[in-house]
């Protein structure tokens, strides 16, 4: 009998390699025969797959900004706010090997999404879930106050994100500063998040 071939996969795996070549030489270099190497495929057989590099880096990024949300919501939700927040901003950051192949895959693709619009409309579909999600997270916290408590969590939640976004950046090009960075991290947040409101 023939092999069932799982195409999700299938695409998954190849997906991955993508994710690799795109961090270790950048997206120029991203090519059908590119990705069948790194994926120790044919060209024949990834086209299978993928009709374009257009199809491979749209679903490398889907597959990028899959695994960023598994992380985050790996977070202990039962941690307190000041430490849940704090964790939530380390599973964004290329703290080891792996999260900085990552990460600069994620510039790559970052890069490429101001010219290109597909990637640019997964990257903008990215931010808006995390975002929501933050700022959900903050206000069941009880960040929000004022008389716009829901405007002001999502405020707080692109601040975040700004903040996460910038260090992610520096530790790519200076891991050696990864302990002053982190010190950053804290004051940061020290900064930006008052005490929690109780709930009454």
């Amino acid at each position: 009998m023939p092999r069932t071939v799982d195409r999700a996969q299938q695409r998954r795996q190849i997906g991955a390699a993508v994710l690799r070549l795109a961090a270790e030489q950048g997206l120029d270099e991203v090519s059908v025969r590119t990705v069948a190497a790194a994926a120790d495929r044919s060209p024949g057989a990834v086209q299978k797959y993928f009709r374009s590099k257009d199809e491979m880096l749209t679903f490398a990024a889907e597959l990028a900004g899959e695994r960023f949300e598994e992380r985050m919501a790996a977070v202990d939700s039962a941690l307190p706010p000041r430490e849940a927040l704090r964790a939530l901003v380390l599973a964004t950051l290329p703290v080891d090997a792996g999260r900085r192949a990552e990460a600069a895959a994620q510039l790559a693709f970052a890069t490429r999404a101001a010219h290109h619009p597909g990637l640019g409309a997964i990257r903008r579909q990215i931010d808006r879930d995390v975002r929501a999600a933050l700022g959900g997270w903050l206000a069941a916290a009880g960040h929000g106050r004022g008389p716009e408590p829901e405007a002001e969590c999502l405020a707080l939640a692109d601040a975040v994100i700004a903040l996460s976004d910038g260090l992610a950046l520096r530790l790519l090009y200076a891991p050696d500063d990864r302990e002053a960075l982190l010190r950053a991290l804290d004051r940061a947040l020290d900064a930006l998040i008052a005490p929690a409101v109780p709930h009454p």
